[in-house]
């Protein structure tokens, strides 16, 4: 059996933004402590909720190495570092690696795409190239591409390649994989409103965007399943449903930006192409935040 990153709960981090469109350390410093101290299992830094693709390199860079030195050891910390472009990807892997990253969190090729062939190639020639945990990131909605189960088979050879997130909302594809790869790779959903299900067939947690909102009401859905509670988790997933249909009315980051600004935890600043929600949205993101407030 291969190594387990993290049980529980992983936030998909946020970036937040200044005034001047910057990134704003000290802020991201707070939303870090926030998270800890809300019982967080893993931080996820850099990824899609964090704006990566619009980072640039040296960006992308420096709140890799502030997240590592502010975490400081508490909870692991994944590095999103996956990339179109296999030799950037490499780059960006290589250096979270020499900053102290505990794993990678490596989304498939998007754009140029490419085929099942293709994709374990992109993987494993990543995930040689490092010397710690690699999970692959599965959102076909955003990438246009879809890891298939025996696809997933082939990766999970590597042993590096430790783990995925999985967001292709296709659960018979999700229970297959999981009959073919057995213990050779940990599942997470990448979805917040299937952690139920998808624990249901395995799964030992969630890398999540509501829990940049609620970490610790996310850590004990997780934690409530893994220690047999079924009925608490179950009522969790029930209870945040209509809050996290919201938080996915438009593009992601949008919504949960949107409501980290509204508590004030931080501005709602987006980079574009991501621009301000519209007001009927808002308004309903924001009734169904003050449901479960």
């Amino acid at each position: 059996m291969k190594k387990i990153l993290f049980t529980g709960a992983a936030t998909a981090l946020v970036t937040p933004f200044n005034n001047d469109g910057e990134i704003d350390f000290d802020t991201f410093g707070k939303i870090v402590e926030m998270q800890i101290q809300g019982g967080i299992d893993a931080l996820v830094v850099c990824g899609t909720t964090g704006e990566g693709s619009t980072l640039s390199d040296a960006e992308h860079k420096s709140l890799i190495r502030y997240c590592v030195e502010k975490v400081n050891g508490r909870v692991p910390v994944i590095a999103g570092t996956g990339s179109n472009d296999t030799n950037y990807g490499i780059q960006l892997s290589k250096f979270a690696q020499s900053e102290g990253v505990d794993g990678l969190l490596v989304i498939t090729p998007y754009y140029n795409k490419t085929t099942q062939k293709g994709l374990v190639r992109h993987f494993n020639t990543i995930a040689d190239s490092v010397d710690i945990p690699c999970i692959l990131y599965n959102v076909p909605s955003r990438t246009g591409v879809n890891i298939q189960p025996n696809t997933y088979l082939e990766l999970s050879k590597h042993e590096n390649i430790i783990a995925f997130k999985e967001a292709n909302g296709n659960i018979a594809d999700i229970t297959k994989t999981m009959s073919l790869v057995g213990d050779n790779l940990t599942l997470y959903s990448g979805d917040d409103d299937q952690i139920v299900p998808l624990m249901s067939v395995g799964g030992k947690g969630v890398i999540s965007v509501l829990s940049n909102i609620f970490p610790s009401e996310v850590h004990r859905l997780c934690t409530s399943f893994l220690e047999g509670n079924l009925e608490e988790s179950r009522q969790l997933q029930f209870k945040y449903l209509d809050l996290i249909n919201a938080l996915f009315c438009e593009v992601n980051p949008i919504p949960v930006k949107t409501a980290l600004g509204y508590l004030g935890v931080c501005s709602d600043r987006m980079r574009l192409p991501l621009v301000e929600m519209e007001d009927n949205n808002k308004a309903r993101l924001i009734k169904a935040l003050e449901a479960v407030r």
